[in-house]
């Protein structure tokens, strides 16, 4: 059986995060689950994991910031956001930064397994809601 992909999680909100946790127990072995950016810029770089899922609206450092960090720390984990915002500005920033998901949290059960096995897969994923 092949190993499970170490995924990271990061939200502000302790229902998003088991919600996360949740979702994704199925197919991956979560590592770490933790309330900020600065908190996943710190596990990221114990735990070295394969994905991390990081909301981008968090409070002192938001997602972006922190996979910032983490890219200018060598890390290559792949990146998939999970965020209420739908605006293609915040995609494009994303993107932009090597992350290739995109979730809207209404779409989390529908959307974020597909978009881990893509993005694993080194394929981007969008939530169809997002606007374009």
């Amino acid at each position: 059986m092949p190993r499970r992909p170490r995924v990271l999680i990061a939200d502000d909100h302790q229902a998003m995060l088991d919600t996360l946790e949740q979702v994704l127990s199925g197919e991956c072995q979560v590592v770490a689950a933790v309330s900020d950016g600065l908190a996943a810029v710190t596990a990221a770089a114990q735990f070295d994991p394969d994905l991390l899922v990081l909301d981008i609206a968090m409070p002192g450092l938001n997602g972006i910031a922190a996979a910032v960090q983490l890219k200018a720390r060598g890390s290559t984990a792949k990146i998939v956001f999970v965020t209420n915002l739908r605006d293609s500005e915040f995609v494009d920033e994303s993107l932009a930064l090597g992350s290739i998901g995109f979730v809207v949290k209404d779409r989390l059960v529908s959307d974020l397994l597909p978009a881990i096995r893509r993005v694993l897969a080194g394929y981007p994923f969008v939530s169809p809601t997002v606007l374009h």
